[in-house]
């Protein structure tokens, strides 16, 4: 039982600090990015943003799904998390690549594998709602 609330609580902790990030992410893109990096390039920035937020909520209510078995919750913990880190974080750094001096365009093949990882934790939770047993 313990460690069924472990992941309940990671999953609640993971969504609250993705959501507390997102705001702050989002505030820079409008506010500290602005005349330092093209329209282009913030619009692109608040994409990652707006799919980390996305994928706060995900994890907040994923965290709070009773229904979901403890081993689909793990699995939806670490796709989610290494799907945030790869996609929305490579898509940060590809939208301020002109203020960096690594070339993120390199890694850019990071931002797709993220996406797949994100893709994993949907149908991960799709695979677990499918299983509930109806009256």
């Amino acid at each position: 039982m313990a460690q069924k609330q472990s992941y309940h609580r990671k999953l609640l902790i993971l969504g609250a600090i993705l959501g507390f990030l997102a705001v702050i992410l989002g505030a820079y893109a409008a506010h500290g990015l602005k005349g330092k990096i093209s329209p282009e390039d913030i619009a692109v920035f608040e994409t990652g943003v707006r799919f980390q937020m996305y994928h706060a909520f995900f994890a907040l209510i994923v965290g709070c799904l009773g229904c979901i078995s403890q081993k689909a919750k793990t699995i939806i913990f670490y796709a989610t998390l290494l799907g945030v880190i790869c996609f929305s974080g490579s898509i940060y750094g590809l939208a301020t690549n002109a203020l960096t001096s690594f070339d993120f365009t390199s890694i850019a093949l990071v931002t797709p594998l993220g996406g797949l990882f994100l893709i994993t934790a949907w149908g991960v939770l799709i695979g677990n709602l499918f299983k509930i047993k109806t009256n």
